[in-house]
């Protein structure tokens, strides 16, 4: 499926100043005791107001969820339970699947695995860590098919069902949906072909009040960012080209990053280049605006905007991957024109980051940097931000 047209008007370039000689922020680990953590997902899963997560381990064959031990207790090791054993795990997200008010887990594996899973959380909320509390299900719609990247659970409007968007990479990479019927099996609905999907984030990017389908993918003759209308009763969802077609373009963030009223898109590149697509206007098109990479950082992960210092600016946030003795969590401050980077992990250690959350862990009133780190094993792991 060819993309519609491209709504990015221009390429506008930016420097990048020095790194400023910051001190590292301070880490603290939720978990390191199995291998390869990759990606993170917050939820509150038990409505105490206070982030809960689950991360798929990629060697170590399993996925993990996590409770917060609350503000006292948050920079010692979460309390976690083995929700279930996959092979090649590439993302978990936290879904409510059987719509019985636990909040379960779906996982999505590649390798030779290739199929997503459902684990199936006990309706007891005392039994929530049980291990033997939980079961793991394939979805049978997914077994064989394609190597499964991400998913996103989906509700297209209030009162329909819960479904899930998810992506997959070659071959055979796809973005499309999973809806159950009415006997309780999955049933798959391609919506576009895909090379190998990053991100998948609900935007309404038409502004016509329903979410649309924001996503990135890295490899193969469509890559770069788009987005699907998915209000349309009649699902003929052709993607709509935002950009980065000549970039290797990995995980993405929406937000209004200079701070104008209308959102726009920010999306690393495995490389040295940030993508701004600086929305001009109510009408989804945008600028394209690069911003280089600071000295001595790995390759681009991932990206967040937000408020770091609490200076009323917006800033960036940027994970890498190839950091080995380089910079591989940043945030970036525009300053005169002159986007400026800051530490956040140090080059002392961590080699591939991965998808970044920004949360008030400790409930001091900044952004605390969540993320998870595969090579050096630091596993599922949080930056303590010291703006307070």
């Amino acid at each position: 499926m060819l993309p519609a047209r491209c709504t990015c008007l221009a390429i506008v370039l930016f420097t990048v100043g020095f790194i400023c000689a910051d001190e590292p922020w301070q880490r603290h680990t939720i978990d390191n005791t199995s291998r390869g953590a990759d990606g993170v997902r917050p939820h509150d899963v038990n409505g105490d107001g206070l982030p809960d997560l689950c991360t798929g381990w990629e060697e170590g064959g399993m996925i993990r969820a996590y409770l917060h031990p609350g503000h006292a207790n948050v920079k010692q090791p979460w309390p976690a339970v083995t929700v279930g054993e996959v092979k090649s795990p590439e993302d978990a997200v936290f879904m409510d699947v059987n719509g019985d008010g636990a909040m379960d887990v779906v996982s999505s594996c590649e390798g030779k695995q290739q199929t997503i899973f459902t684990h199936l959380a006990p309706t007891n909320p005392d039994e929530y860590l049980k291990r033997e509390a939980w079961t793991t299900k394939p979805i049978a719609s997914s077994e064989n098919q394609s190597r499964w990247m991400f998913a996103l659970p989906w509700q297209i409007e209030a009162g329909k069902p819960l479904e899930f968007i998810a992506g997959s990479k070659s071959p055979h990479g796809a973005v499309g949906s999973f809806r159950q019927d009415d006997a309780g099996s999955w049933n798959w609905q391609k919506l576009t072909d895909a090379g190998w999907i990053m991100s998948l984030v609900s935007e309404d990017m038409n502004l016509d009040g329903h979410p649309d389908l924001l996503f990135s993918d890295r490899k193969g003759k469509l890559r770069g960012v788009y987005w699907i209308d998915l209000a349309s009763d009649s699902r003929s969802h052709t993607p709509k080209l935002i950009g980065g077609t000549n970039h290797e373009v990995m995980f993405l963030d929406a937000a209004d990053l200079d701070q104008d009223g209308h959102r726009d898109v920010v999306c690393t590149t495995y490389g040295d280049t940030i993508l701004w697509f600086r929305r001009t206007g109510q009408d989804p098109a945008f600028k394209q605006v690069e911003i280089p990479m600071p000295a001595n950082t790995g390759t681009g992960k991932s990206v967040r905007v937000a408020d770091v210092n609490l200076d009323g600016q917006n800033d960036l946030v940027i994970s890498c991957g190839n950091a080995s003795k380089k910079h591989g969590v940043m945030w970036m401050q525009k300053r005169e024109g002159e986007w400026v980077a800051h530490f956040i992990s140090g080059a002392e250690e961590g080699i591939k980051f991965d998808l970044l959350q920004l949360i008030d862990l400790d409930g001091d009133g900044d952004l605390d940097v969540l993320t998870c780190e595969e090579r050096d094993n630091l596993g599922v792991i949080w930056y303590e931000n010291p703006a307070r």
